[in-house]
């Protein structure tokens, strides 16, 4: 039980019609969740508005509803709480209901298009293995400690989000690292936390099926930097166009990241190879087991990232050295005669680039590159085009294929991706829409020494078909046919 005018901390109503010393047993933003004396906060949603539920919610024995619009008619003993946003209302309840966990943690935000899965979970998995107890929210898993969960959003509901961040206190954890999503910072998810740091990895063409263009996704992105506190950390990639864009108006400290620029932490890369990364970070050297040149800056991301924090330099690097990569990140699937598979997310034209011009610069001799790429449905068409684009140029051989098509018809994407080939490149790639025969197929088609690139799915391990998810796993299929055709 919690009294509403304590809920109420860090909100600036508009106005509050009733008693706002009620107290209340329970809060939530579904309708269908209601309880006798339920707090229900009534959201705006992209398909659904919950101020049409309010009425139900009364009824069902609501003693209170928060809402950006008050209702024509309000019984007695009810108390309504009007507020200009919902989102961020609720963000702030839920993190008073918890106990304002995020100020007993050091909170670090990751945010960027690309990155910010291998950047948060192996600062996780640094921190747990230099012995400090620390906590994960990421799109791959939730972590509590040695505890895991499986996660469902890049940045979970902030009811969710103060429940995993309180168990984190519980679990004694003194970190944690949090992916913060564009759509998660638009809906106000992440606000009432206490950050420690925020992380800026990068920025390239993604969601622009949710944000009406890419001006709108930077400024989105960079309100993670704008809310934070004077005594914070703000480490951007310096490299990166918008890089000093997140720092622009920041009240937080700031410190910047390259490979390129002048920066606070600045990396070369002195050896690529297929087995790891040489690299040096302010001239200090370091063997990393991650490969590619956006791992490099992983990884000084990280480095950075874990001296704000506070850990010796010499502790981070060796740290460091000993991390592996991250599930369906630029994973490795090695085959019979010296096939080599790589499952990769990249589902934005930027991180497929990234990839492949990894493997380019890995490649030796005669070992040609095969790309299976597919993009998902009922998501943003214009990249479709240069999804391919970049698979058929920067490959020896690709199929366009399926990724999560949902409602769209699979054909239909197909053809969105193939308007982006000429006659030249239409000659050296196919289209398959079922994508279990295409990994297959790139499989049958690879000679000794190859490398294939399956991209888009990275650690998924369902294929959305119409709304149905089916199991599915990259990883899996790759691992069974180069064993099957080639073993």
């Amino acid at each position: 039980m919690k009294l509403l005018n304590r809920l109420l901390q860090g909100i600036d109503p508009i106005q509050i019609h009733g008693q706002d010393n009620v107290a209340i047993q329970s809060m939530t933003a579904d309708s269908r969740q209601i309880r006798r004396d339920s707090l229900f906060i009534a959201r705006q949603g992209v398909q659904i508005d919950g101020h049409a539920f309010i009425e139900g919610a009364i009824q069902d024995g609501a003693c209170a509803i928060l809402c950006e619009s008050m209702p024509s008619s309000i019984p007695d003993g009810v108390t309504v709480i009007q507020v200009v946003n919902s989102h961020r209302a609720y963000a702030m309840l839920a993190a008073n209901w918890h106990g304002n966990p995020s100020k007993d943690l050091q909170v670090v935000g990751v945010t960027g298009t690309n990155g910010k899965t291998t950047v948060a979970t192996l600062l996780h998995k640094l921190y747990m293995d230099s012995g400090i107890k620390s906590g994960l929210l990421s799109t791959i898993s939730v972590h509590i400690h040695n505890e895991q969960l499986p996660a469902t959003h890049t940045t979970p509901d902030a009811w969710d989000i103060q429940s995993h961040l309180a168990a984190m206190v519980t679990a004694g954890c003194k970190v944690a690292f949090m992916e913060v999503s564009s759509h998660g910072l638009a809906q106000e998810r992440s606000h009432g936390i206490h950050f420690a740091g925020a992380l800026f990895t990068n920025i390239s063409r993604d969601h622009l099926d949710y944000h009406a263009d890419m001006d709108e996704y930077v400024a989105i992105k960079k309100r993670l930097f704008d809310q934070l506190p004077s005594d914070a950390f703000a480490l951007v990639n310096l490299d990166d166009k918008h890089g000093e864009t997140m720092l622009l108006d920041c009240k937080a400290r700031h410190f910047t990241y390259a490979l390129e620029r002048p920066a606070t932490y600045k990396t070369k890369i002195l050896e690529s190879l297929v087995s790891g990364t040489l690299i040096s970070i302010n001239t200090r050297e370091c063997w990393l087991q991650i490969i590619g040149r956006f791992n490099a800056y992983n990884a000084t991301a990280i480095f950075g990232c874990c001296n704000l924090l506070g850990m010796v330099d010499s502790d981070a690097l060796q740290s460091l050295s000993a991390l592996q990569g991250v599930r369906g990140r630029f994973q490795r699937v090695m085959g019979p005669k010296s096939i080599m598979g790589i499952v990769d997310y990249a589902h934005t034209p930027d991180a497929l680039d990234n990839v492949l011009s990894t493997l380019k610069e890995l490649r030796q001799g005669n070992q040609r590159i095969i790309t299976v790429i597919g993009c998902g449905g009922d998501r943003d068409k214009g990249k479709r085009s240069q999804m391919a684009l970049i698979a058929a140029s920067e490959s020896d051989y690709s199929i366009l294929t399926s990724d999560n098509p949902r409602t769209e018809d699979p054909q239909a994407i197909l053809h969105d991706m193939e308007q982006g080939l000429d006659a030249v490149l239409k000659r050296k790639a196919i289209t398959m829409a079922d994508r279990a025969e295409a990994i297959k197929l790139a499989c049958q088609q690879a000679r000794p020494g190859d490398l294939i690139l399956v991209a888009g799915k990275g650690h998924e391990t369902t294929q959305n078909i119409q709304g149905i998810k089916h199991n599915f796993d990259d990883v899996q299929h790759l691992k069974n046919n180069l064993q099957s055709i080639h073993g």
